[in-house]
């Protein structure tokens, strides 16, 4: 079975930087199983699994137009410590959501100086090439409630929201 919209597929994978440094990996783990065609996948690694089938492997380099986007130093914005006052423990690469004119965000604090915290709304993987090697476990139909939800359920069905 050939991996098409509507298919329910298990992969595991090693997510590496362009210095190689291996930035995730489900190799240790259960796979990772999504919903192919309903955006449960960074887009340009969904396209590069579709027409594959279990047991194919791939090894694709993702721009960051296809992944997490190019990093915009518009998401970036520098606060007074006394804003985050409710925040204990703040340091270089906390996460937060922050309320912004958008409606809730992450952010990531970048920096800290004296009493100046930089805010980072960017994905922790914008703007880098995304570095896949794949190997397709499953593939099978998805169930008429898989496909109602738009994401997996059961063993495997993780909630990536």
């Amino acid at each position: 079975m050939n991996i098409a919209p509507d298919q329910v597929v298990s992969i595991h994978y090693t997510l590496k930087d362009d210095s190689g440094k291996i930035l995730d990996s489900s190799v240790d783990g259960e796979p990772l199983t999504y919903l192919h065609g309903h955006g449960n996948l960074i887009p340009g690694l969904e396209r590069e699994l579709a027409g594959k089938s279990a047991g194919d492997r791939i090894n694709v380099t993702i721009a960051p137009t296809d992944g997490y986007g190019e990093y915009d130093a518009a998401l970036v914005q520098s606060v007074p410590r006394r804003a985050l006052k409710g925040i204990r423990d703040l340091r270089v690469g906390t996460r937060l959501q922050a309320q912004t004119a958008q409606g809730p965000r992450a952010m990531t604090v970048s920096r800290i100086v004296g009493d100046l915290v930089t805010l980072d709304g960017n994905h922790p993987l914008a703007g880098k090439n995304l570095n896949f090697d794949v190997e397709i476990a499953e593939v099978r139909a998805a169930t008429p409630e898989e496909l109602s939800h738009g994401h997996v359920h059961g063993p495997g069905g993780h909630h990536h929201h």
